[in-house]
């Protein structure tokens, strides 16, 4: 999330804007929103692990990371469900596959 913060004068300039959420409760998700520029939802349940298709954890009890990439009108131009760090989305990624669609 960090590198979303570091290049979010890029990601402004392409209109992009960054959110994220979490399992966490209210106080450590703003320890997390402290760090970065973007706001950061907390609480996530099953029940909206369920709403996006992501994989719920029971053992931790958490869900497992979920990226959507949305265009115009919300539509999703561009999805990833992981179960760890391979395959998560960086902002230079965000920022090559929204320019590239701008071009298109």
């Amino acid at each position: 999330m960090v590198g979303f913060a570091e290049r979010s004068a890029e990601l402004k300039a392409l209109g992009i804007s960054v959110v994220a959420a979490s399992v966490d409760p209210i106080d450590k998700a703003k320890e997390v929103a402290d760090e970065v520029n973007f706001p950061i939802g907390y609480g996530v349940t099953r029940d909206i692990a369920n709403a996006l298709g992501s994989f719920w954890e029971e053992r931790r009890q958490i869900i497992q990371p979920s990226e959507f990439e949305l265009g115009p009108e919300n539509k999703v131009m561009a999805s990833s469900y992981s179960d760890g760090p391979i395959g998560r989305f960086d902002s230079d990624d965000v920022i090559k596959h929204v320019t590239f669609l701008s071009k298109h």
